[in-house]
């Protein structure tokens, strides 16, 4: 594995946490938002990560597949998650129904909190990668002075 190959795959894993992060801040921002353009309440969103490999011809992937060159992270979709609203009972809420009953987004914001931590302590160890290779680089350069 050279140099540029571990920078690639660390950074796609930055780019990954970075978009997991962001569907995390939205998940928390609208933890109370009962109507939106779609209509009805705010559905929670979700990233679904694949991995591909970084070559771009047969013969790469499969020397890669031989030798555990590594691979991107990338996301594959944004989902939203299938659980039903919480129906809150709020009679004076505009967007009550007639029962006087609420749909509220099903968002656990303890749940978000646990998400954001993992994906930052992801976040933190791809940072530590890509400073480990560089200073990998750096001591290879300086014994061949």
């Amino acid at each position: 594995m050279n140099f540029f190959e571990a920078l690639h795959s660390s950074s796609s894993g930055l780019s990954a946490q970075r978009v997991r992060m962001n569907l995390i801040s939205s998940n928390l921002a609208n933890t109370h938002t009962t109507k939106t353009a779609e209509g009805g309440p705010y559905l929670k969103k979700m990233a679904v990560f694949a991995t591909k490999p970084a070559e771009d011809n047969f013969q790469d992937i499969m020397n890669a597949k031989i030798s555990a060159r590594p691979s991107e992270v990338s996301v594959a979709d944004i989902i939203n998650d299938q659980r039903k609203p919480i129906l809150k009972y709020d009679p004076l809420h505009p967007d009550a129904d007639n029962r006087g009953f609420v749909a509220m987004p099903n968002i656990n914001v303890m749940e978000e909190m646990v998400d954001m931590l993992s994906a930052s302590r992801s976040y933190e160890a791809n940072i530590t990668a890509l400073s480990t290779s560089k200073n990998m680089v750096q001591k290879a350069l300086e014994i061949g002075r």
